[in-house]
């Protein structure tokens, strides 16, 4: 299957414009908050779902709409508002060539925008996950019934996910790979992920614990148990994770890394957001020679639009705002006990 490869954007909520080149590995975007972070993930999710299922009938634009659900529904706001007219323009290009362009302007209303390259970008399918910072897999029973009949205020991503992680254990025996990284999350989470009707337990020494009895870090690495057992993130795939350290316990994330690195080693294409020092800190610890890993930081420039720089060496993050917050940290203690003596 092929890969993301390029995202470029006009005036697209805080960006003016971007174009940025995309790793085939794993690609982590860092900044400040309202730099867009969790907006590029979307866009490319987007274009990713609407290959395979029912949202290929959707198409680009309604994906768009409904992934980021702007009031009323009406995509235009979206735009970015630093004048009375704004022309948006997306393009995404994946690897072997195909593109896919979304185009309006702040004045379009529902999911109308102009969008083309759709019909061959379909052609071949982009099997993909969106794993929210907010877990979601303790509030499913009820949520898929209810979302059919009722307009409610989420954004189509934690439907998506649900959907996904009710999918069945795939057919045969297990590979090797697969297998490996179901042991590493059964140690983390200390147990296996069972399913009755419409909810969700962890299988353990104790019982079978239902997920509103857990952390939400486990419920976060036992949905990627389940998206790894159920062959939604196989060679190929591509997960998108929103801020993977939320409420994890900071001893897990190395484990959590370790994780990403090994479904990127086997062909799974990963982009993730985090403010998390540890975390960011663990990928340039754990990363081999061969692992392919892109640092994207997202800044606002002098006239508040926001631009990416990015790189493969984690000491040339620039800006780096999770290091940098630390440094000051670090530096006020310092300054602390100097004027303590």
């Amino acid at each position: 299957m092929s890969k993301l490869i390029q995202i470029k954007l006009e005036n697209f909520t805080a960006f003016a414009y971007l174009d940025q080149t995309l790793s085939q590995g794993v690609n982590v975007l860092i900044g400040v908050n309202g730099t867009g972070k969790t907006h590029l993930l979307k866009i490319l999710y987007a274009a990713c779902s609407i290959t395979v299922g029912e949202d290929a009938e959707k198409g680009f634009g309604q994906k768009l709409r409904n992934v980021f659900n702007p009031y009323e529904g009406r995509i235009g706001r979206l735009s970015r508002r630093d004048s009375k007219s704004a022309n948006t323009k997306i393009i995404i290009t994946r690897s072997g060539g195909s593109k896919i362009a979304a185009n309006f302007s702040n004045h379009t209303k529902s999911s109308d925008a102009k969008i083309s390259g759709e019909l061959r970008w379909q052609k071949e399918k982009l099997i993909s996950a969106y794993i929210p910072v907010k877990e979601i897999l303790a509030h499913a029973p009820g949520f898929l019934s209810t979302v059919s009949k009722r307009e409610i205020a989420f954004e189509e991503i934690y439907v998506d996910i649900i959907k996904s992680a009710f999918l069945p254990k795939l057919m045969g025996p297990i590979d090797q790979y697969r297998s490996k990284l179901l042991h590493a999350l059964q140690e983390a989470i200390d147990g296996k992920v069972i399913i009755k009707g419409e909810y969700f337990f962890l299988k353990n020494k104790q019982g079978d614990l239902e997920f509103t009895l857990l952390s939400e870090g486990v419920r976060k690495l036992a949905l990627i148990w389940l998206l790894i057992q159920n062959g939604t993130l196989l060679s190929g795939s591509i997960l998108f994770w929103d801020e993977p350290e939320a409420n994890l316990n900071p001893a897990l994330m190395g484990k959590v890394v370790e994780v990403i690195l090994e479904l990127q080693r086997q062909g799974v294409q990963v982009f993730l957001t985090t403010h998390n020092y540890v975390l960011l800190k663990e990928f340039d610890l754990r990363k081999k020679i061969n692992d392919k890993i892109q640092y994207i930081s997202l800044f606002r420039d002098e006239f508040d639009a926001v631009s990416a720089k990015s790189t493969e060496d984690y000491l040339s993050i620039n800006p780096n705002a999770i290091a940098g917050t630390f440094d000051d940290i670090y530096d006020q203690e310092l300054k602390r006990s100097l004027a303590g003596i």
